[in-house]
């Protein structure tokens, strides 16, 4: 059984630790930071901060200061305490292997932390992409919290696990169905978001849904990468609130995508229409590639229900009035959980 008192001392732990992860995030000042923090780790982590670039051209300084940021957020005392409040814990001490994905940096960090909160050890095998961060906010975690040290361990190759938490693409998925199949598991596969749009949007709602598109150049489950509009909507209203996401096309990689795409569409004879840094395509594919937006016109409200309905096993997040603000895609409650398969609950019924 999973005693209080230690997960209650795990909490501590990890709001100490969401503190300095906001504070990096805002690229506060060393004078911001806990004392225990900031003498060992603010250079070092600042000087990974700004050279991830170099290991993955996808994780500029912004978009990690970014995701510390949102993530930094969720790790109140309170939230962390409301959170595993909702759960009855029956077990505790087994080995859950952690797969994790490396399109966006730390993405795996919330099955990271479910693990601990759950009593339960976390064996990790980090993704070739994004293997700096989450071994620098362990060391954090364990020089606050000792007894964690027996608790966390990043490895090479899983073996010896009880369960398994992988993410990865549809690929991946099967390998990991093959391998881990016998074994309790969470394998995820490729997953994407939606907007859809009433019509009556102001400026600044299309401004929040740039962000939705565009942070993490759109490498997230939770960015947006189709549009469902009214029949009437005139493009050109996006167009014009999301221009001070334009800069995104000076990153060479994102641009690279989309000169790409623009050739092949235009080959294609396919209709698109542009404004310098993104592509739209009218199309019901669900998934469009980095650079590219795709989106569909809709007369009524069954045919928005409809595609929803119908693409419920690849959608990770709607966004709209009536569902997540836009905006906030990428600012997910604690207890919202990936592919909407909940966590925690697996992990405390080990």
């Amino acid at each position: 059984m999973v005693e209080r008192k230690d997960q209650n001392k795990i909490i501590k732990t990890l709001s100490v630790l969401g503190e300095a992860m906001v504070l990096w995030g805002e690229n506060k000042p060393k004078e911001s930071f806990n004392k225990f923090v900031a003498e060992p780790y603010f250079d070092q982590m600042n000087s990974i901060i700004q050279s991830e670039q170099h290991h993955n051209g996808w994780f500029t300084p912004e978009n990690v200061r970014e995701s510390l940021l949102n993530l930094g957020l969720l790790l109140t005392e309170e939230n962390l305490s409301n959170w595993i409040n909702e759960y009855n814990f029956k077990g505790g001490g087994k080995r859950v292997g952690l797969i994790m994905a490396g399109n966006i940096p730390l993405v795996g960090f919330h099955d990271f932390i479910s693990t601990l909160l759950s009593g339960n050890d976390a064996i990790v095998k980090l993704s070739s992409d994004d293997k700096r961060l989450l071994p620098e906010l362990i060391s954090i975690l364990q020089d606050l919290q000792p007894e964690l040290k027996d608790r966390i361990e990043i490895v090479e190759k899983l073996t010896k696990v009880d369960a398994v938490i992988a993410t990865g693409s549809n690929n991946s998925a099967r390998y990991f169905e093959k391998y881990f199949g016998h074994l309790p598991n969470i394998i995820r596969m490729n997953r994407t978001s939606v907007a859809v749009l009433t019509g009556d949007e102001s400026e600044e709602e299309l401004k929040e849904l740039g962000k939705d598109i565009f942070t993490y150049y759109g490498l997230g489950c939770r960015n947006v990468s189709h549009l469902l509009l009214p029949k009437d909507f005139d493009l050109d209203r996006i167009f014009s609130s999301i221009i001070d996401y334009g800069e995104i096309i000076n990153h060479n990689k994102y641009a690279n995508n989309y000169d790409y795409y623009k050739a092949i569409y235009l080959m294609n004879r396919e209709e698109i229409l542009e404004n310098g840094f993104v592509l739209t395509r009218e199309s019901d594919e669900l998934f469009a590639p980095i650079a590219v937006l795709h989106y569909q016109r809709y007369t009524d409200k069954n045919e928005v229900d409809k595609f929803l309905s119908k693409h419920k096993g690849e959608i990770q997040a709607v966004v709209g009035r009536e569902n997540i603000p836009f905006g906030k895609a990428q600012s997910p409650r604690i207890n919202d959980y990936a592919d909407g398969v909940d966590t925690m609950a697996f992990l405390s019924e080990l």
